[in-house]
């Protein structure tokens, strides 16, 4: 018998001393935020006005539960010493620190885990910005970690030719709107009735996969894409509850519909965030949270998998720190057949990879800073709208364009018919996603219409709808022909069009400048890209950002314009109390 037990004694002891202790969460505790929400009750802005903040139906400590075993003996100190490599750098610069050894992918990914609960299991800092957490991101660093070195350890060149280098978003943690699907985790687009629609990775998440990105977790968002209520607050979602400004808690708007993707990478709680825009959903807060967000083209990313708002419109587009982080997501987002084309390929060329030499994850990087192609364009016309020269930013961001060699155009904006708007999303969304339901949806959801979740929600209003759903009754009530439909969205586009044309090849222009989301609505109707980069902070209404909107596909224009901008202004700064 004694020979039975020493064995299991031995392995007992080697299991002991090879056990790494685990890093313990605290216990989430649901508070009495009464107090709060009086405070709120006069807010100069209705959309500050709250209802509830914390959620009635996401328990944090079952986000907790997946992120504690992924943390190991993840400690404050090694996040300490880890946050001048991190925190606030662009994704160039953390894959120099990974090459140079300073940091693993590993390493990465856990110090956002841990900031993220750091941040949000406080009750006084918490932004209410994360709705799921990836349970196997840590597992997916491990392995771009073993891929890393056998990638710098074999002979890249086969036969004289050089090997594909490895994508700059490989091994970067992202974090996703949760109205694009992402296999493991629930896609709900932030309503009680979609809080258990597992589905399949969306085509953007497969393309960022294949390239080695990591999904962090999904963000909240404001419900339905910020089309249900009239009136509420923006950031609001039955699933994830109120997300709040990093700027500014209770303070300043979160802006919408994307308002998780911007206060998670405005608290830095990921390398970059997804987001999607119908008419100003990555525009507005991406201004409100600090961050460069861009809305490309309709058609230029594959949108199928994510919840639809209106297929005419919609469209998903990266939220990050930089110009640059930027046009790597967008090219991880990408399919495979767009990379040869050339404004893609340019761009991609054009990114600076921090990396001189040879190993570096993209050698044909040149750097956004060289000459030719990806410096400031000489000589490049924008449009100043003389109704915003009374903001004092605006007019100044205008002279220090034109100080880096643009030539600023002033102009008066004409007035076009957008009536009907409304119509067209609601037409579209009848239509849309009663599809997407049918073809993403589980068997056990049966439900399909606008009616049918109109009937769901009402059945526990205060849960499911404490700010109403007033545009969602509107739109079961709506009845449209499919040619109103199509006439509608035909002469909508023709207007938006107008709207920046007019002035556009009146004065030879190439850029229209505008503020935040002011005119998303025109750009949305028109089908023109938007980038927008901050350009500074208020004092009333927090911060803001300087958009720039070119012609159909000219994201490569946006982004090199912008990344000029930006390293002339330097005007982002992260929000205080999460530095």
């Amino acid at each position: 018998m004694r020979t039975f037990y020493i064995p299991l004694l031995m392995l007992f002891m080697i299991a002991a001393c090879n056990h790494r202790p685990q890093t313990a969460i605290p216990e989430w505790i649901p508070y009495d935020e009464s107090e709060e929400i009086a405070a709120n009750a006069d807010h100069e802005s209705v959309r500050m006005r709250f209802k509830l903040i914390q959620s009635r139906v996401l328990d944090k400590n079952e986000l907790w539960k997946v992120v504690e075993p992924q943390l190991g003996d993840f400690t404050e100190e090694v996040y300490e010493k880890l946050k001048p490599l991190i925190l606030g750098q662009d994704i160039p610069t953390l894959q120099s620190h990974i090459r140079t050894g300073e940091l693993t992918y590993e390493q990465l990914t856990q110090w956002y885990l841990y900031r993220i609960v750091k941040f949000e299991n406080d009750r006084g800092k918490m932004l209410n910005a994360i709705v799921a957490i990836n349970p196997g991101a840590v597992k997916e660093a491990r392995a771009r970690d073993k891929e890393l070195a056998r990638f710098l350890a074999r002979d890249r060149r086969i036969e004289g030719q050089e090997a594909p280098a490895l994508h700059l978003i490989f091994g970067m943690p992202v974090l996703v709107k949760d109205n694009i699907g992402v296999e493991g985790m629930p896609t709900t687009a932030g309503a009680h009735v979609l809080k258990d629609n597992f589905t399949q990775d969306a085509a953007i998440i497969t393309n960022i996969r294949n390239r080695g990105g990591i999904i962090l977790g999904k963000t909240n968002l404001s419900e339905w894409a910020n089309y249900l209520f009239n009136g509420g607050p923006n950031g609001f979602s039955a699933i994830g509850g109120q997300t709040l400004n990093a700027y500014g808690r209770r303070i300043f708007d979160t802006g919408g519909s994307s308002s998780g993707s911007g206060v998670a990478m405005a608290a830095g709680y990921a390398a970059a965030c997804i987001g999607t825009e119908t008419s100003g959903s990555i525009l507005s807060p991406s201004g409100k949270s600090s961050v460069v967000g861009l809305k490309p083209t309709v058609g230029l990313l594959d949108r199928s998998g994510i919840v639809p708002l209106a297929g005419t419109l919609d469209t998903p587009g990266p939220m990050a720190g930089t110009v640059v982080d930027d046009a790597i997501l967008l090219s991880a987002m990408a399919d495979e057949s767009l990379e040869q084309d050339p404004w893609l390929t340019g761009f991609i060329r054009s990114l600076d990879p921090a990396m001189a030499g040879e190993g570096s994850l993209q050698d044909e990087g040149k750097g956004l800073t060289a000459e030719g192609e990806t410096g400031f364009p000489e000589g490049i016309r924008f449009g100043v709208n003389k109704k915003l020269l009374e903001n004092p930013l605006y007019k100044e961001q205008a002279e220090i364009l034109t100080s880096l060699g643009g030539i600023a155009i002033e102009f008066e904006p004409i007035e076009i018919d957008l009536s009907g708007f409304d119509t067209l999303l609601s037409g579209d969304m009848k239509i849309d996603l009663p599809a997407y339901l049918d073809q993403y949806a589980p068997d056990f959801l049966t439900i399909r219409t606008i009616g049918e979740i109109v009937a769901y929600n009402d059945l526990d209003s205060l849960v499911r709808i404490p700010y109403g759903q007033a545009i969602f009754e509107e739109m079961a009530a709506l009845e449209i022909t499919p040619e109103a439909l199509g006439q509608l969205r035909e002469r909508l586009q023709q207007e938006g069009r107008r709207y920046f044309e007019t002035p556009m090849d009146a004065y030879q222009l190439d850029i229209i400048l505008s503020v935040d989301n002011l005119e998303a609505a025109y750009a949305a109707a028109a089908n023109f890209p938007c980038l927008i980069v901050p350009m500074g902070y208020t004092e009333k209404w927090g911060p803001t950002g300087l958009t720039f909107i070119a012609r159909s596909y000219e994201e490569r224009k946006l982004l090199q314009i912008g990344y000029a901008f930006e390293h002339a202004t330097l005007a982002r700064r992260m929000p205080e109390g999460y530095q």
